[in-house]
């Protein structure tokens, strides 16, 4: 063996003895695997950002063109399911990041604790959304194409619990004042008010899954000890995202359930 390829063959392996178990082979150092994770984490967050936010200027410009209707449509939603369930990813976004101090702190013990709270809150959050919707699917609070919504202005489907609702009740009077023409647009309008709802809080409801699977995967990491003061971008990186999650719905709820 020459000289050279010696050199060359131990400086490879004190640098592989060297090597830190958790970084990556195309990174240096952890502080650089970190800050690009965490760059690549808030670009992928700015989409998101930018993908909801477009989103919300839909509902802002349908909204402006029939406040009063989106107001009345509004009366039909529970606010107190939707503060609740408010609270209730307040309480998991906390959780969340005390799990990335913990991690920081190697307190694997409480990592575990707070990680398996914000999977409850999650779940929770995602049982109260099916009780609403199983309400407004069987009350028929559908966007007006489906077959079964009190929205269609051509044949209404109407259930016999709605007759005897105080909410429905007081659309009936409102509608049965007006002419065709303006009972028609104003059925419509609340049916595309509910088919807004669904997309917007199933968009929302399908990014609370998501997290679901990610913080699973977590906490089965966590469970092994792979976090600890040198290795906890994971934790991070993921309570990062559980965060966007809760600002998307800090929004939804004012904007779908107190609007005015």
């Amino acid at each position: 063996m020459t000289t050279a390829s010696a050199d060359a063959h131990g400086h490879h392996g004190d640098h592989g003895h060297d090597h830190p178990e958790h970084l990556a082979h195309h990174f240096d150092t952890l502080e650089q695997q970190f800050d690009s994770c965490k760059l690549g984490m808030w670009a992928f967050l700015l989409t998101e950002v930018l993908f909801f936010s477009g989103l919300f200027v839909a509902y802002a410009t349908l909204r402006a063109n029939n406040p009063e209707i989106f107001s009345l449509a509004a009366s039909f939603l529970d606010t107190k399911w939707g503060a609740i369930n408010t609270v209730v990813l307040l309480i998991s976004s906390f959780t969340a990041a005390m799990s990335v101090r913990n991690a920081q702190l190697g307190e694997t013990s409480k990592l575990k604790a707070n990680l398996i709270i914000t999977l409850l809150c999650a779940g929770a959050f995602m049982g109260i959304k099916y009780v609403e919707y199983s309400h407004k699917w069987h009350a028929g609070l559908l966007p007006p194409g489906l077959e079964n919504s009190m929205f269609n202005p051509e044949n209404p489907w109407v259930p016999e619990a709605a007759h005897h609702d105080i909410d429905y009740l007081k659309l009936q009077a409102e509608v049965n004042v007006m002419t065709p023409e303006e009972r028609v647009h104003t059925m419509t309008t609340l049916g595309r008010f509910f088919g807004v709802y669904f997309f917007l809080t199933g968009l929302h409801g399908v990014h609370v899954l998501i997290g679901i699977g990610v913080i699973t995967w977590v906490l089965f990491r966590a469970n092994r000890g792979e976090f600890g003061p040198d290795n906890f971008t994971a934790v991070d990186l993921t309570a990062l995202y559980w965060h966007l999650v809760d600002l998307v719905w800090i929004f939804l709820f004012p904007l779908l359930y107190l609007i005015a």
